[in-house]
């Protein structure tokens, strides 16, 4: 399918046709967001959700992004792997990610036929960037023979070095199909202690770490508990130690909306993105989230507007050397056969 360069430029005022077009989207979102926003966000959903069909375009939202982009546009929504496959399924031309660099790169490798755009480039990721395919290549001949688990949230040079991939949610069971006694883990160093607890393998670590879940403190955690007596904190396997001891549950971005689906808690402090509790307690209105407020600010720079700009122009596209994108396939391919 041949798509235009451009598309002519949109109306962005808040007409009844637009409040029409999108009440249902409003009426779903409107606990978590002032009324005020809402005539700001309406024509510019309105316009995006038009242009998606003209463009046969698929919007993957990541739950990091904040209700009017994740409800408002999101075609497919959830965490960063299971966009990417969700989106490689779909007879879509063009995909949109909703999310930062890595994860663009992901929805590439597996759908390297469909036009893949990242509304801002600039959206980036301080854990991914903490390593680079070099790295891992000097990490290998500082130990031979040992294998290199990394990490999904990992640029696809990383995951080209890498032997297979892991999520959150599966890393300990798959440094276990290895059948190895060391490991070399990349390269979140708290997602690796996470795991080596519980693991007889040895796990020998590289120290980046994700910019939000570290700032969170124990001492923080012990604070809601004073503060909201009862409340249950689930944390994401991304924050510190110390920061895992205090909470009540520990799990991968898809664990804990699972958990608290399964738990109904009445009081729920999320130790993760702050938007992540906003687009959570739309569809769990029956529980109270008490929200720590860190913010990614990469996943921020994902708007409406770069959306709507990005489809109208078909840029920035997220483009992998071949070779580069079939290694770091295969890594992924690994994982995924366990």
């Amino acid at each position: 399918m041949q798509h235009q360069t451009t598309i002519d430029p949109v109306n962005l005022e808040f007409t009844p046709e637009v409040e029409r077009a999108t009440r249902a989207i409003f009426e779903r979102v409107r606990h978590v967001m002032p009324d005020v926003e809402w005539p700001i966000h309406a024509p510019v959903i309105a316009a995006i959700n038009e242009l998606k069909r003209v463009r046969n375009a698929t919007i993957l939202a990541h739950n990091y992004q904040t209700p009017e982009v994740f409800y408002g546009v999101g075609d497919i929504t959830g965490d960063s792997l299971a966009l990417a496959q969700e989106g490689a399924r779909l007879d879509t031309d063009v995909i949109v990610m909703c999310g930062v660099r890595f994860m663009a790169e992901t929805a590439k490798i597996l759908s390297p036929e469909k036009t893949v755009l990242l509304p801002d480039m600039d959206a980036g990721c301080s854990l991914a960037a903490s390593i680079t395919g070099a790295d891992v290549r000097r990490l290998k001949e500082q130990y031979p023979g040992v294998p290199v688990v990394t990490y999904v949230n990992a640029y696809a040079d990383v995951r080209a070095e890498a032997d297979i991939c892991c999520t959150s949610s599966n890393a300990v069971k798959i440094v276990e199909s290895l059948k190895t006694d060391r490991v070399i883990f990349i390269p979140d160093g708290y997602l690796g202690r996470y795991v080596a607890k519980q693991t007889d393998v040895e796990v020998i670590l590289w120290e980046g770490a994700c910019e939000v879940h570290e700032r969170f403190t124990a001492e923080e955690l012990r604070g809601y508990r004073r503060d909201y007596p009862g409340i249950h904190i689930m944390a994401h396997p991304e924050c510190p130690p110390d920061v895992l001891s205090e909470a009540d549950f520990v799990g991968s971005t898809s664990g804990l909306i699972r958990h608290i689906a399964d738990e109904r808690p009445k009081q729920v402090v999320m130790v993760t993105e702050c938007s992540m509790s906003d687009n959570v307690a739309v569809e769990f209105p029956d529980v109270d989230f008490i929200r720590p407020c860190n913010l990614c600010p990469h996943m921020k720079r994902i708007t409406l507007p770069k959306i709507l700009r990005s489809l109208q122009t078909l840029s920035p596209q997220i483009e992998i050397d071949p070779d580069t994108a079939e290694r770091a396939r295969r890594s992924l391919e690994r994982m995924l056969a366990v």
